[in-house]
């Protein structure tokens, strides 16, 4: 079974940086991925997904311009970079996995049942 895991969530300011990693025990990612995140009693929302070689991205309406989703260069892990960021972002973001499918990446991306795998998520909390 395909386990993701997710690293560098934390603390920071108002305006801060984080950066955000996800693995799959030396896997290498050749699907999509994505990151989407739940805040205390709300949903959980799409931030961010890339396709399969890195090449192109979708991001929230909400992220974009602040937020970078990119693969590394052996596609071994996933990264998040979270720049300016607010308070509004706090939540635990999650690493998911594309389930191989046929729907167009383009048009499923955001939906989270189009993804197969998840990670058990890293909190991130912004302080004001």
């Amino acid at each position: 079974q395909v386990q993701l895991v997710e690293s560098g969530g934390g603390l920071v300011q108002t305006g801060g940086s984080l950066r955000l990693s996800c693995t799959a025990s030396g896997r290498t990612f050749n699907s999509p991925m994505a990151w989407f995140r739940q805040a205390p009693g709300k949903e959980r929302e799409f931030v961010a997904t890339v396709d399969w070689n890195g090449d192109n991205a979708m991001y929230a309406d909400s992220v974009n311009d602040r937020f970078t989703i990119s693969k590394g260069n052996a596609k071994k892990t996933v990264y998040l970079q979270m720049n300016s960021l607010k308070a509004d972002d706090t939540a635990v973001y999650y690493c998911a996995e594309w389930a191989e499918s046929r729907r167009p990446w383009v048009v499923y991306g955001l939906d989270p049942n189009a993804y197969a795998h998840w990670g058990q998520g890293t909190q991130v909390t912004v302080s004001s």
